[in-house]
């Protein structure tokens, strides 16, 4: 019997529409009342979500959204499908390609369902997080599973969970970072990573393993869906890959949000502190994200820049994610 085509579906974690207050507080009632993203009772998130969060946050963020946007719309929009028109291009007649977002356009759902028209034999599940989390990648199969157990055929499913100490990968992230360093001098680098609450990496413990603390150096199959552990793992291998020194290079959590404890060390407290120590050049990159987004265009290119200067920083220097780069479709396509 001849095999059917393979199903890729790509997926982000999502964006509002535009930067309308509307709009922007429509995407963050989704988001946020996922129960992996803000893990408290239901009840309890619904009020602080929709009663709170949504109302006051949105007109601020809505703000931010507006910096971030460009001619193209949401760059994490429009560089996913980028990607999902190059990688098909690229894999060819035998796959079918789709992007997905967990939140809002284009929906998990619609992603699949295109997918599934074609008569795959199977698919293959892309969240397009180099690091494991609950509240991302854990979520995305989550959504992924909900969708699919009420269908009555259901291809082979095949689940990427991380692939943060993939060569590939940390060789063409570090492969755009010496090209933006090429002939520039810093006295450090940093790599800033999106933060989570610490809660959900303790609980994400497989055996009580994890304590935060130096267990996080090494990674292996006692802390393999540690999060925090990932992010020194993404570190450790760009480091040698770009040939950095341990005292040239600092590992930094961005993104935080409440009054609950946060995995660290804090990038803006990290970042403030810096010229007093006589590090005034920075170069960052943030290898949490494969495309540029919020987190890494307004919050680490502009604010971050921002709080280093007013401290007395003279240079930052911003590495681009990975974005639509050729690099990076052909990584997908080796990770296939």
């Amino acid at each position: 019997m001849n095999e059917g085509k393979t199903g890729v579906l790509l997926v982000n974690l999502g964006t509002p529409d535009h930067y309308t207050v509307s709009d922007v507080r429509k995407y963050l009632r989704e988001f946020l009342m996922d129960g992996r993203v803000i893990d408290i009772p239901f009840l309890k998130r619904w009020l602080l979500v929709n009663l709170i969060i949504a109302p006051f946050r949105a007109p601020k963020s809505a703000i931010v959204y507006e910096k971030l946007w460009t001619d193209n719309g949401s760059p994490l929009l429009y560089y996913g499908i980028e990607v999902e028109k190059k990688l098909q291009i690229l894999l060819g007649d035998d796959f079918i390609v789709k992007l997905g977002m967990r939140y809002q356009k284009p929906s998990i759902k619609s992603a699949l369902d295109n997918i599934r028209s074609h008569n795959v034999s199977s698919i293959i599940v892309f969240p397009l997080f180099p690091q494991y989390a609950s509240a991302t990648t854990g979520s995305i199969h989550q959504e992924i599973m909900e969708i699919m157990k009420d269908q009555e055929n259901i291809p082979e499913l095949k689940f990427i969970n991380n692939f943060c100490n993939y060569k590939p990968f940390i060789k063409a992230f570090a492969d755009i970072a010496r090209n933006t360093l090429k002939g520039q001098t810093y006295d450090m680098l940093l790599f800033s990573y999106h933060g989570l609450p610490e809660r959900q990496v303790l609980k994400a413990s497989v055996n009580g393993f994890c304590n935060l603390g130096e267990c996080c150096s090494v990674y292996g199959i006692h802390n393999q869906f540690c999060y925090r552990a990932q992010c020194f793992e993404t570190t450790r291998l760009l480091a040698e890959e770009l040939d950095i020194p341990v005292n040239k290079y600092q590992v930094v959590f961005q993104s935080r949000l409440g009054k609950s404890p946060w995995i660290q060390p804090y990038a803006d407290e990290v970042i403030r502190l810096l010229p007093s120590r006589g590090i005034k050049k920075v170069a960052v990159m943030m290898p949490s994200f494969v495309a540029d987004c919020l987190e890494t265009t307004v919050e680490v290119g502009m604010e971050f820049k921002e709080i280093f200067e007013k401290a007395g920083g003279e240079k930052w220097i911003f590495i681009e994610s990975l974005n639509d780069s050729e690099l990076w479709i052909k990584v997908i396509k080796e990770l296939l």
